[in-house]
């Protein structure tokens, strides 16, 4: 879990807009598509390793994944939730 305070802080790195903690139902949609192979980062990398934290940008495109209590804001480690434009 992440600070309230240092979470106001954090924007996405790609589009500047403000983060929340994931969802419940985004992390397991993340859990399926890495069960089923088809989840992947905005650098097009397969993700195999399981998320049990993220954040994500106002618009719910991508997640970026919080790996032992550190946020991954790199944008092409995000991983993609919605197509492009969806």
């Amino acid at each position: 879990m992440i600070a309230p305070e240092f979470l106001a802080m954090l924007v996405c790195p790609a589009t500047r807009q403000p983060l929340r903690q994931a969802t419940a139902a985004e992390l397991s949609a993340v859990a399926a598509a890495i069960a089923a192979g088809t989840a992947r980062t905005r650098g097009g990398v397969v993700v195999t390793e399981p998320v049990s934290a993220g954040l994500v940008p106002a618009d719910g495109a991508v997640l970026y994944p919080i790996r032992d209590g550190i946020p991954i804001l790199l944008s092409a480690e995000a991983v993609v939730l919605a197509p492009a434009g969806a």
